[in-house]
C-alpha cells in the first residue's frame, strides 16, 4: 500500500528566517529578533483565528504579525516598505535539502504540499524555489477556512489527497504540526532542523525524527 506524503511548507521546505536579511534595513542588529517574533506571532495569530472561527488567510496573519513585531521593538515602517516585505515573503529561500529530497522521492510516493498558506502564495514561493513541479498537488487550509492544527484540516488533507484507505504521512519541522497530525491519526515525521529544539511533552510522539530531509527516503522505509 503506497504511502502519501504531505509536506509542510513554511519552516520545513522554505525558511521564514530568511526575512532577517531584508529586515536588517529596518531593524539593524535586531533583525533576527524581529524576524523570529514575526514568525512566532504569525503562527499564534493563525491559531487564535482558527479557534475564534474568524478566518482570514495566512497572508493577513503574516502582515499583522509583522506590524506586531515591529511595534514590539519600537520600530516604524512605511506602508510601502511593509508591502515590499510582504512581497518578499513570497520568495522565501528554500532549505538546501528541500529540492534534492523531493526529487529523490518523486515517482516513489504521491507528494503534496500541505500548508496554512493560500494557493497563490504557495504557488509563488514553491515556484520561486523550483519546488512546485515536484508535487502532485497542493493542499491549502484556505479551502475549509481554518488552520492547522484543527483536526478538520488534517481530515480534509486525507480527502483531497485520496488517502482515506492508505497511510498519509505529514513531514514537518513544526512540532505543533506533528502533534496535530498524530492526534488526527496521521503518521508524522518531525524534521528537527534545530538540535536544541525541544519536542513538547504531550504524550504524543512523532512517527520518526530526522535532522535533515536528506534522511527522509531511508526513514520512510521503516514506517
Amino acid at each position: 500500500m503506497t504511502m502519501t506524503l504531505a509536506f509542510d511548507v513554511y519552516g520545513t521546505l522554505v525558511d521564514p528566517m530568511g526575512m532577517s536579511r531584508l529586515l536588517a534595513e529596518d531593524a539593524g542588529d535586531r533583525a533576527e529578533a524581529v524576524a523570529a517574533l514575526w514568525r512566532e506571532k504569525q503562527l499564534e495569530f493563525s491559531f487564535r483565528k482558527g479557534l475564534m472561527k474568524v478566518y482570514e488567510d495566512f497572508g493577513v496573519c503574516t502582515r499583522q504579525a509583522l506590524r506586531y513585531a515591529m511595534a514590539t521593538h519600537k520600530l516604524s515602517m512605511s506602508g510601502e516598505r511593509e508591502n515590499e516585505l510582504m512581497a518578499a515573503y513570497l520568495s522565501l529561500p528554500a532549505f538546501d535539502d528541500s529540492l534534492p529530497a523531493l526529487k529523490s522521492l518523486k515517482g516513489q510516493y504521491p507528494l503534496f504540499a500541505f500548508s496554512n498558506g493560500s494557493y497563490p502564495a504557495l504557488e509563488k514561493v514553491l515556484g520561486h524555489n523550483n519546488l512546485l513541479a515536484q508535487f502532485d498537488g497542493l493542499v491549502s487550509v484556505d479551502d475549509i477556512k481554518s488552520f492547522k492544527p484543527d483536526p478538520a484540516v488534517y481530515t480534509y488533507a486525507r480527502r483531497v489527497t485520496g488517502a482515506w484507505d492508505k497511510p498519509l504521512c505529514l513531514v514537518s519541522s513544526n512540532a505543533w504540526d506533528v502533534i496535530g497530525a498524530r492526534a488526527a491519526g496521521l503518521l508524522a515525521v518531525w524534521v528537527k532542523r534545530n538540535p536544541d529544539k525541544v519536542f513538547e511533552d504531550w504524550g504524543i510522539q512523532p512517527s520518526a525524527v530526522i535532522k535533515s530531509l536528506s534522511e527522509l527516503p531511508e526513514t520512510l522505509k521503516g514506517l
